[in-house]
């Protein structure tokens, strides 16, 4: 499941990274942004689980 995450967020930097440099796709940085920081609370909140757990 982190391997997952992990991927998420490396295709969001790329988005951001794509965003960044094609002029005009100000929207991609943006929904990247977004997306980043959802996909790495997600990743927070599911290790302090497994870690309270286990």
């Amino acid at each position: 499941m982190l391997g997952l995450i992990g991927l998420l967020l490396v295709i969001w930097i790329v988005c951001i990274i794509i965003g960044a440099v094609v002029k005009g796709l100000f929207w991609l940085v943006v929904v990247g942004i977004i997306l980043f920081i959802a996909t790495a609370a997600y990743g927070w909140v599911k290790r302090e689980a497994t870690r309270d757990r286990g």
